[in-house]
């Protein structure tokens, strides 16, 4: 969700592992994180003159956020993959690969920057290519 603002994150750590197939993924592969209590955090800097805050809620399937401001955004995001591979390692296993970019967009909605984001590498726990049924 925050790489939908103009906040910025200074600490993030992505899953080791890519457990969910791209089946119904609303987001691209990588563009979430993990955390582990005294361990690995997400960290986030407000650096704008706005003051933010962030609602979560666990319902009985998921986690239900949004960021809310006190005034109206002046950009909007597109967060995207490029760069996508799957590769399989010397031990038979997968490999998943991905940049995560966004591009910012300015009130009129013209592209106004494309921004790197991170880089993600996961091993894969399931077959990443589907078999072929006669």
């Amino acid at each position: 969700m925050t790489i939908h603002t103009p906040l910025t994150i200074t600490e993030r750590h992505r899953h080791s592992f890519d457990v969910f197939p791209d089946s119904n993924r609303t987001q691209p592969f990588g563009s979430g994180a993990t955390c582990s209590y005294n361990y690995m955090d997400l960290q986030i800097e407000n650096n704008t003159q706005n003051t933010y805050q962030l609602c979560l809620k666990v319902t009985d399937t998921h986690l239900v956020g949004e960021w809310r401001c006190t005034n109206p955004q002046l950009h909007s995001y597109k967060v995207y993959e490029s760069n996508h591979r799957i590769q399989m390692t010397y031990w038979g296993s997968y490999i998943r690969n991905n940049i995560i970019r966004r591009k910012v967009f300015n009130g009129q909605k013209k592209q106004i920057d494309d921004e790197f984001i991170t880089e993600n590498y996961a091993i894969m726990m399931y077959q990443p290519y589907l078999e072929t049924v006669d």
